[in-house]
């Protein structure tokens, strides 16, 4: 999945209850004899809310900039699925969505955040009015496309969306929307498509391990090497540590060594979530005290997503005799 695809989210969830503290009491509302506005008698409030939900759904499909900027109110509040802090205003919110705003003069179209054939599906849904113009809907949102008989969910959302009655119209004021987190887990069990975007990263990371080794790099190995760590090497009766493998560069290093050649002629790769596994076969050249040796085998190498980094949290290599 691509950056854009993780970041994306159509509308997102309330900050918080405090926006209800100015329409209710903080005191139970039946106990104080306030009035209830349900759902009941409320038909063609409920239709209208969904259906303007619904189109905003499409708008995201459809990369309709206009109809998302209209959707939502000036003064929108709330969180999307990966925002850390609250999102204030409709100019944030576009710009959360990965939308350049304001939009330059000649900006081109937005290109959808799905492919052609994508639609979407609302489960789930509920909807409860406080008072006469202020309602909440919650319900599940589906991102999907027909492969075959079978349909496939792209993104699945739950999503709290907190709508208010302006001049005569319903619009969304504020929310909160997260990967629904049990889908988010069954598709962490199953193989990501590795894009070559995706491959080029992977292999730059694993390159840049042992390069940083070899040349006793320490920051670089910081930055690489977790702390946890752990690493079976070719040769050797004893499973290495953190220290064990900086203490290793840096006896390399101040031994004279220096690499010749690295060469990986094979690599396999599975990715689940945010973690990468890779087989590979290797063989490097290096020079030690004045002395050339030629070295290859089998790996296994474990990486993972942290941020916008990989890491290299264990290997496994061997002769391959």
């Amino acid at each position: 999945m691509t950056l854009r695809l993780l970041a994306f989210s159509l509308f997102a969830l309330v900050c918080g209850l405090g926006l209800f503290v100015a329409a209710t009491p903080a005191t139970n509302s039946a106990a104080a004899g306030d009035a209830v506005y349900s759902a009941d008698g409320r038909a063609a409030d409920s239709a209208a809310i969904r259906a303007h939900i619904e189109s905003i759904f499409q708008a995201f499909i459809d990369g309709d900039v206009d109809k998302i900027y209209s959707t939502h109110s000036a003064d929108w509040r709330g969180f999307l699925d990966r925002s850390r802090v609250p999102i204030i205003g409709i100019d944030e919110y576009m710009r959360a969505n990965g939308i350049e705003w304001p939009r330059p003069a000649n900006a081109p179209k937005l290109t959808p955040y799905y492919p052609a054939g994508t639609g979407y599906s609302v489960s789930n849904f509920d909807v409860h009015f406080y008072s006469p113009d202020l309602a909440v809907a919650s319900f599940v949102g589906d991102f999907e496309r027909k492969t075959g008989d079978a349909t496939v969910t792209l993104r699945r959302f739950r999503i709290l969306d907190v709508y208010a009655k302006r001049q005569g119209d319903w619009i969304q004021v504020a929310s909160h929307t997260v990967l629904d987190p049990l889908w988010r887990l069954e598709q962490m069990s199953k193989p990501a498509a590795v894009t070559p975007e995706m491959r080029r990263q992977i292999l730059g990371a694993r390159e840049a391990v042992w390069k940083a080794y070899f040349a006793n790099d320490r920051a670089a190995l910081e930055r690489l090497i977790p702390a946890e760590v752990i690493a079976i090497d070719d040769g050797s009766a004893e499973w290495a540590n953190r220290d064990a493998i900086f203490a290793g560069a840096k006896e390399f290093a101040e031994s004279g060594g220096k690499l010749l050649r690295l060469e990986f002629p094979k690599t396999e790769m599975q990715v689940y979530g945010d973690t990468i596994i890779l087989y590979t076969t290797y063989l490097y050249e290096i020079e030690a005290k004045g002395k050339r040796a030629t070295k290859s085998g089998r790996g296994t190498e474990i990486f993972v997503r942290r941020g916008n980094d990989l890491v290299n949290v264990g290997w496994h290599l061997d002769s391959g005799a």
